[in-house]
Formats: structure tokens, C-alpha cells, sequence
């Protein structure tokens, strides 16, 4: 499998995002969903990278730069017919190693409280990140788990 910073211009990715984003609006009330669209993920202080099995686009994540010394993971993303084979913890230890390379002190993230969530959020706690109360522009939102890590 191979990670690589991506510009989005593929219309794989276009797809795949817009895939990601319906699966969002499938499961949360519009008010909670939290994903970045294809142009926000385009903005500066957001780097993205697509995972690639051969020919095959198989995963996504994003980090954004959202202070001097802190990140906020975005876009995290698994095909669902590769979900339960590791991909999301490659690109989790993936993102984590570029914010300890860019000097980040702390990592954060938002996701969903439903059960369709349960396995991000097993996979974060498992990897260090606790729940935290809403941060940056976020603000208290019963659909909404947020959690940090301090790098």
C-alpha cells in the first residue's frame, strides 16, 4: 500500500470524497456533520493524502493546521470493502508522524457519536487520543465525539 500527499485533481477522489460525505449525511443530521467538502480540503492549512492498493484507492485522511503547534485530523476515510484490514490505522500513524514532524504539541478530531462511528472511535482511543470537550470553532453537539492527543 502506498500513502501519498494528494492535490485532489483525480476524479477518483472526487468520488471518493463524495462517497464519504453521502455515507456522512446517511447516518448524522446535516447541523453535525463535520466532513470537509472537496474545496475544503483544497484550503492551505489542509494537507491530504490518498492510500493506493495497486490501481486501487483504498483510503483517505487530512490534516489541518488549525494553530501554530496543533492539528486537527480530517477526512478519515476507509473503502468499505477494505474496512477491518488496517488502512485507517496506517493513515492515523501516518498523520501522527507529520504532526510530530511539523511540531505539533496536539492533535485533535471530531466524530460521530452514532453506533456507525464506534469503530473510529475504538481505533483513536487505542492509538492515544481521549475524549475533550469541542474545540476551535466546534461547540457542544450530542451527535459529536471530540478527542485529543498530546504529541
Amino acid at each position: 500500500m502506498d500513502i501519498r500527499e494528494d492535490d485532489l485533481s483525480a476524479p477518483e477522489i472526487a468520488a471518493f470524497l463524495e462517497e464519504h460525505l453521502e455515507e456522512m449525511h446517511s447516518v448524522t443530521p446535516p447541523e453535525s456533520v463535520h466532513a470537509l467538502d472537496l474545496e475544503g480540503l483544497r484550503a492551505p492549512e489542509v494537507t491530504f493524502w490518498s492510500v493506493w492498493d495497486a490501481e486501487d484507492l483504498v483510503g483517505c485522511g487530512a490534516l489541518k493546521e488549525i494553530g501554530p503547534r496543533r492539528g486537527e485530523i480530517k477526512s478519515m476515510r476507509t473503502a468499505v470493502s477494505r474496512r477491518g484490514q488496517g488502512i485507517g490505522a496506517r493513515v492515523l500513524v501516518h498523520i501522527m508522524d507529520e504532526a510530530v514532524r511539523r511540531g505539533y504539541e496536539s492533535l485533535s478530531l471530531e466524530t460521530g457519536a452514532m453506533p456507525e462511528f464506534a469503530a473510529a472511535r475504538a481505533l483513536y482511543g487505542r492509538n492515544g487520543f481521549q475524549v475533550c470537550g469541542p474545540f476551535g470553532d466546534y461547540s457542544e453537539d450530542p451527535n459529536s465525539v471530540f478527542m485529543t492527543k498530546r504529541l
